[in-house]
């Protein structure tokens, strides 16, 4: 953490960031060796807090077993400056499927979003003002403004963005139902035994209805799937900064570019997010992305779950038959059950948990070969006052405008800018220009910070787990990389470094210490094809599903993938109990 010089006189908290609002876990009983569940969750993120719910409401005694000293994985929000609540990874709701908010009812357990309007803002630096047509680009649910802030550049994409919007949410409603159940294991068909058969054919209902629904249009779902974004958005569109700023969702959080062949799958997987009814549309949790997961824990302590935190899982433990028996915690407990769903990566759960030679060697040659490259560097920065943007100035500081409620995405005038930077960073190199995409949820949420004052949320890319000039990711480079950030920020919002009251860096090594996720991946490993749907987590067995009886994977690393869905855990919990 490092503190402006300004305020370096305030009292720095000596104890660890602090949960808001606060949960540690079950407080009516004692977590104690030789107790046995029917199932035991090892990971207090919102896929293990969703699987644990929904296996207790099905009458499982059920525990959580959650390293950290607080719930919620990489959904969490933490009191990092003192007086101010960051999302500390994960920033904003978009994502989570309809059936868990419903089946969970998490609105009654505190859940409240605030949906974005406008959703996506695109400043344009001060040296493309006189070429480019205007300013910048605001867009939002609203088809009438979006077309008026696009033909400042291009009425012919002002025209052309809405089909192309159709076509992408037609493709987003036809994927629906495969993201709502189990991917199926191709492997069934061939087994022995007709009735074995039978028994699976239900598992291909959801593509089926995926094809009914698609109709003529199942060749642009492929091409979708396949092509790069670049090729996709080309074909439809024809100015800068739109396409930047669509590209961006078609990279974030992936080591790729928009020239990589499947990032238009990734555009897709973004196009999917829905809030308050409005698809493709995202919104900030009151009180940080910990009001997710804090309304998920309520839901599972509700139906009985016993969730203990500081309980790191050694190892899961099998018997005679490579059969699940339970699990060993750090501190040498043993926890009995039958069941063992994992929300750890899969790399954790099947290299690190599990006994050496217990898998088959395929599927163990498999899970090596997963790929967990990150891009990611979050910045969570505090501030005194809001940005003022040269290229839509505010009425007066303390007016939080249209355009601060929005993803603010700055390096955006051009997509090559895009692309080069992830060359820069495949290299081992900082890029000059980072993709940024800063976000400013204190606009819309006051619980966050101190009156007058502001939390700011920076999702970067493209930088390396392993620097090619050899330096480790430590506080002098993070300061330096931070500074870098910051001096962006200020050649399009001036003053923004003298409102920062402190922050914090975290890079892939940062997001796999403090989170768990191998290589800072925030999906649990990359969301390219050969790692979706049949493949995830591997090609040998989908999860949630493993080659050990009464073991399953319930967190991202299993179909659909990641982001805070809950679709992993939700199926996860469904399959262990059938």
């Amino acid at each position: 953490m490092y503190w402006a010089e300004k305020r370096a006189s305030m009292r720095i908290f000596k104890q660890l960031p602090r949960i808001f609002p606060p949960f540690g876990g079950r407080r009516a009983s004692t977590l104690t060796s030789g107790k046995r569940y029917d199932a035991v969750v090892i990971g207090g993120g919102h896929n293990g807090l969703v699987a644990a719910a929904y296996l207790a409401k099905a009458g499982r005694s059920v525990c959580v077993l959650e390293r950290r000293h607080i719930v919620g994985g990489a959904a969490v929000t933490e009191e990092i400056v003192p007086g101010f609540k960051f999302s500390r990874a994960s920033y904003v709701l978009g994502l989570l499927r309809p059936k868990v908010y419903d089946d969970l009812e998490l609105k009654r357990h505190g859940l409240k979003v605030y949906p974005r309007d406008p959703s996506s803002y695109t400043p344009l630096h001060e040296k493309a003002w006189p070429t480019s047509g205007g300013r910048s680009l605001i867009l939002g649910p609203h088809e009438e403004e979006n077309f008026r802030q696009i033909a400042q550049f291009s009425e012919k994409d002002a025209k052309a963005l809405p089909q192309l919007e159709s076509l992408l949410n037609k493709c987003a409603e036809a994927i629906a139902p495969l993201l709502d159940n189990v991917a199926p294991d191709v492997r069934s068909l061939y087994s022995s035994g007709i009735l074995n058969r039978i028994k699976h054919l239900p598992n291909y209902m959801p593509l089926i209805k995926t094809a009914s629904i698609l109709g003529k249009d199942i060749p642009q779902l492929y091409e979708l799937m396949t092509a790069p974004a670049s090729k996709i958005l080309d074909r439809w569109l024809e100015s800068e900064p739109l396409k930047a700023t669509l590209a961006t969702d078609s990279v974030i959080g992936a080591m790729i570019s928009p020239n990589t062949p499947g990032s238009g799958y990734v555009l897709l997987h973004h196009v999917m997010a829905q809030v308050a009814g409005v698809r493709g549309a995202w919104g900030y949790p009151e009180g940080g992305m910990g009001g997710v997961t804090q309304a998920m824990a309520r839901a599972a302590e509700e139906a009985g779950v016993d969730i203990f935190t500081n309980q790191p899982v050694k190892s899961v433990i099998l018997g005679d038959n490579k059969e699940v028996v339970g699990v060993e915690t750090e501190e040498g407990m043993k926890i009995n059950a039958k069941t063992v769903l994992s929300n750890a990566t899969a790399y954790v759960t099947f290299l690190k948990l599990l006994p050496e030679g217990s898998l088959p060697k395929e599927f163990e040659a498999t899970i090596k070969g997963i790929d967990y490259t990150s891009p990611v560097c979050k910045l969570n920065v505090a501030l005194k006052s809001l940005p003022n943007f040269k290229a839509n100035p505010s009425t007066d500081k303390n007016t939080v405008m249209p355009h601060h409620r929005c993803t603010i995405h700055l390096n955006c005038e051009r997509t090559e800018l895009l692309d080069e930077a992830y060359l820069q960073a495949k290299a081992g190199l900082i890029p000059d220009n980072p993709m940024i995409e800063m976000t400013l949820p204190s606009s819309c949420d006051p619980t966050l910070a101190p009156p007058g004052c502001h939390v700011a949320l920076f999702f970067t890319q493209y930088v390396p787990y392993n620097r090619a000039d050899g330096r480790p990711w430590d506080k002098e480079t993070k300061e330096e990389y931070a500074k870098k950030i910051f001096n962006v920020v200020e050649e399009y919002a001036p003053g923004f470094k003298d409102s920062i009251v402190g922050y914090e860096v975290l890079p892939p090594p940062e997001l796999e210490r403090i989170f768990g996720l191998t290589g800072g991946n925030i999906f649990h490993g990359s969301m390219s094809l050969d790692q979706l749907f049949i493949s995830r987590p591997s090609p040998a067995q989908p999860g949630p599903f493993t080659p050990i009886p009464g073991l399953f994977l319930c967190g991202s690393g299993a179909h659909p993938g990641g982001g805070v869905m809950a679709a992993p855990g939700r199926l996860a919990a469904l399959s262990a109990l059938q």
